[in-house]
This record gives structure tokens, C-alpha cells and sequence, in this order.
């Protein structure tokens, strides 16, 4: 044998050698992975268009903030020049919230498709009522006489005024009034209704009362626009995620759907029970909200996600079971096969992706662990010759496929379970390859013991 020959055998023999190119082919394999992350998010865009497509149709994420009262007055104020002092003055808006506000509504969960793609949307009914005390005008610095309490209305916002579903009018003291288009005045919100209602000094309060009926998807928020805000709702969903400030102080989630009650103190809240024009309150409002989502138990998209991101250590692990039985049979791998196996791993997060658009995320990781198994077995068994070794292989895959699945579905105990997973990963192949004479490939060496002279 000529010295070529006997090096480049010598270098298709060292261990480490193979173990820099394995690991060299587990890095080209991080190519197609990269490709597959890339078609994860754009799957996941094009879910989120065909969401607002079904949302600008049926009805967008319902805000309710409200009910307020609006009384116009009339404001002076002076402003000095070099002429002179000019006196101005101009109509302006004072906001009053009610000291107790109760709504009990339902919400009737459905979904929608746009292709392969579905969107839950829901039809909520409500019923909203409580009462105002008399307005507190000296508190705003405002002379009652100002007030033009003929054009006193009742503003509610609401986020998508085109999915509401039926006219509705506001009893006010017993009294009927239609509720009209705009909020007319109430600038904290940008969309909505109001109604004209009789207000005057002389009242000590007002009693008031109304439903609503709205179309919206994914989700339902209302603001604590009261001294105390009392809401129950109850659903046919049986996955609500409690969102906002409040989460509810009584709950029940069953298969057949949900109930929940809030009671909120407005101590909890960052903006006053009245407020003027030009007072900023919008943002405070905005961040008050409460309510609850209704999206799917599990998103699909970012299950997939969080899978493709555990793709190069899983491709790293399975090449080194390989390894493994390489080092400890005897035999001899070649590079191709590693990618030739590497490549059937990959194949896995399109299997699971284009599945779980159709089926169950459990059921679709299911069939695609079980059909990439089946490869893996079947090619391993044509690399090694042997059965037994072939089923190592797969039983490792195996692991850790059911490894990813319990890291996918315990979020909260991922970080744990992935660190004592790879604890114990660590410790086999420490465990499995102590007796390997690593200078001399393929050897067993006895281990020494606490009395030995080596």
C-alpha cells in the first residue's frame, strides 16, 4: 500500500474527522430548513390576510367604550394681545360617566373559511343599563347656565359600526329615543352611535337602558366606564383567553362553552368619572379595555414555528445516534446516507405544516412522526444490514419526536424539559461509549477500576 493510500485511509478512519464532517452536513442541512421557516411564516401571512378578509366582510375585533353622557356648553376664555385683552369664546363638550354600569351579554361563536384557510367570528348580543348621577358641573368649572341641555345626548363607542346587526333605541327615564349614527362629540372614541336624551339641572339622575347587537371576529373588549362595571358573559366557545386589565373574578370552562363575570372598581382605572374637550384620556381608555379572545386552541403556524426552530438539534441528535452505532458495531456510514437521512428529517416540518392545515396539530404531527419513522427504519435497515440496529435508530427518532411534542405542548416548561432532555441525552452517549478506545477506532477497552494501575 502506497503512503497516499495509507493517509487517506488513516483519514477515513479517525473519529474525528467524521465527527467535523457529520457535523459539517448537519449545518448544509440547515438550508432546506431555513427554506421551510421561510414557507411557515408565509403560510402564516396568508392566514392572516384571509383572517381580515373574512373580518372586513363580516366584522372586525369589537371595542365597546361606553356609555357616556354628553352635555354642549358654551366657553369663555381671554386671551391677551398686544391691543388688548379679546374674549372668546366656543361650544365645547363635557363628559360624564355613569356611576353604576351592569351588561349581560352572549356571544355565538362561529368560523368562516376563505379556501383551506378558517377565521372564528362571533355574534354578540348584549344588554347594557345602569344610572348617571347629576352631573357634577362645578367640578369642571362650568356655569350651569351655559349648559345647552336640549342638545344633551348618550354616545357609545363601537369600534366597527358595520357589523351592527339591528337598529336599536336607548330607554332613558322610561323614555324612548333612537340611537343615530356618530358619536357626536365623544372624541375618545372613533366610531359609534348616540342618542339624544332629556338632561337638565333640575335632575338628580337618569336610569338608562339599551341592547346591542353586533357581528365581530376573534375578539371583544369594554372599558370599566363606571364608578362599578359588572359584566357576564357567557358563550358557546369552549377556548377563551381572558384578556386586559381584569381577568374575570368568577369563571367556567366547560367543552360545551364558557361563562365569566367581572365587577370593576373605577379606583383601577387611570382617567376621572368627567372630563372636558382637550382633556387626554384617550390613551387611558384605551389601555382600561378588558374582554376575551376566541382564537383557536392551538395556532397551528406557530406550533410549526416552534418546531422548525428545535430542526438543527434534532438533525445534529439523530446523526449522532448514527454515529454511535457506526463507533460501536464496527461499521461504516457514508456521507450521502447521512444526508440522504438528514433530508427525510426535514421532509417532517412540510409533512406536519401542509397536515395541520387540514387536520388536528396533534393529529397531523402524528402522521408525519409515524410516516418519517417508517422511512427512517426502513433506510436504516438498508445501511446496516441488521434489524436490531435499524430499530435503535428509529426508537431514538422516535424519542425524540415524542420529546418535541412535549415541548410544544408544555410552553410554560419547555426551558426545564429541554435542559434535563439534553442532560440526559449526554449522559446515555457518555454511558454507551465508555468502554470505546477512541485511539483506536472500534476497540473496547475494559474500565478501570478504583484499584487499577492505569
Amino acid at each position: 500500500m502506497s503512503q497516499l493510500e495509507r493517509t487517506i485511509d488513516a483519514v477515513r478512519g479517525s473519529q474525528m474527522l467524521r465527527l467535523f464532517l457529520i457535523t459539517g452536513l448537519a449545518l448544509v442541512l440547515l438550508v432546506p430548513i431555513a427554506m421551510i421557516w421561510g414557507l411557515v411564516s408565509e403560510r402564516q401571512n396568508r392566514n392572516r390576510e384571509a383572517a381580515a378578509e373574512v373580518s372586513s366582510k363580516w366584522g372586525n375585533t369589537q371595542t365597546v367604550i361606553g356609555p357616556a353622557l354628553i352635555l354642549p356648553y358654551t366657553a369663555r376664555w381671554t386671551e391677551t394681545t398686544a391691543s388688548g385683552a379679546i374674549v372668546h369664546t366656543g361650544v365645547r363638550n363635557a363628559v360624564f360617566l355613569p356611576k353604576n354600569l351592569r351588561m349581560k351579554g352572549r356571544i355565538d361563536v362561529d368560523s368562516r373559511s376563505r379556501g383551506i384557510f378558517k377565521v372564528p367570528v362571533y355574534g354578540l348580543n348584549v344588554s347594557v343599563e345602569g344610572e348617571f348621577g347629576q352631573p357634577n358641573l362645578v367640578e369642571l368649572g362650568i356655569d350651569p347656565s351655559s349648559v345647552a341641555w336640549d342638545r344633551a345626548h348618550l354616545a357609545v363607542g363601537i369600534s366597527d359600526v358595520r357589523a351592527i346587526r339591528e337598529q336599536s333605541a336607548i330607554s332613558w327615564n322610561d323614555r324612548q329615543a333612537p340611537f343615530m349614527p356618530g358619536v357626536n362629540g365623544f372624541t375618545e372614541a372613533v366610531s359609534g352611535v348616540h342618542a339624544p336624551v332629556a338632561a337638565s339641572a333640575a335632575e338628580s339622575g337618569y336610569k338608562f337602558s339599551f341592547p346591542l347587537a353586533l357581528n365581530g371576529s376573534l375578539a371583544v373588549y369594554f372599558v370599566p366606564f363606571a364608578e362599578t362595571t359588572s359584566l357576564q358573559l357567557t358563550s358557546n366557545s369552549p377556548y377563551p383567553n381572558f384578556q386586559g386589565n381584569w381577568i374575570p373574578s368568577e369563571r367556567n370552562v366547560s367543552e360545551n362553552g364558557f361563562s365569566a363575570a367581572w365587577r370593576i372598581s373605577y379606583l383601577g382605572r387611570n382617567y376621572a368619572q368627567s372630563w372636558t374637550t382637550g382633556t387626554v384620556v384617550r390613551k387611558a381608555i384605551d389601555e382600561s379595555r378588558f374582554g376575551v379572545e376566541l382564537a383557536e386552541p392551538i395556532d397551528r403556524y406557530r406550533m410549526a414555528e416552534r418546531s422548525v426552530k428545535y430542526a438543527g438539534l434534532f438533525i445534529l441528535l439523530t446523526f449522532a445516534f448514527v454515529w454511535l452505532i457506526e463507533v460501536l458495531a464496527g461499521t461504516r456510514v457514508h456521507p450521502i446516507q447521512y444526508l440522504m437521512l438528514g433530508a427525510a428529517l426535514c421532509v417532517f416540518y412540510l409533512l406536519e405544516l401542509s397536515l395541520s392545515e387540514r387536520l388536528s396539530f396533534s393529529l397531523a404531527y402524528g402522521i408525519a412522526s409515524l410516516a418519517i419513522l417508517g422511512m427512517v427504519a426502513a433506510y436504516s435497515r438498508i445501511i446496516f444490514r441488521h434489524g436490531q440496529r435499524a430499530i435503535a435508530i428509529a426508537a431514538g427518532v422516535a424519542g425524540l419526536y415524542g420529546y418535541l411534542f412535549v415541548l410544544l405542548t408544555n410552553e410554560d416548561a419547555a426551558l426545564l424539559a429541554g435542559s434535563i432532555g439534553l442532560f440526559a441525552i449526554l449522559g446515555g452517549i457518555m454511558f454507551v461509549t465508555r468502554r470505546v478506545n477512541w485511539y483506536s477506532h472500534g476497540i473496547r477497552v475494559p474500565v478501570s477500576g478504583p484499584g487499577s494501575d492505569s
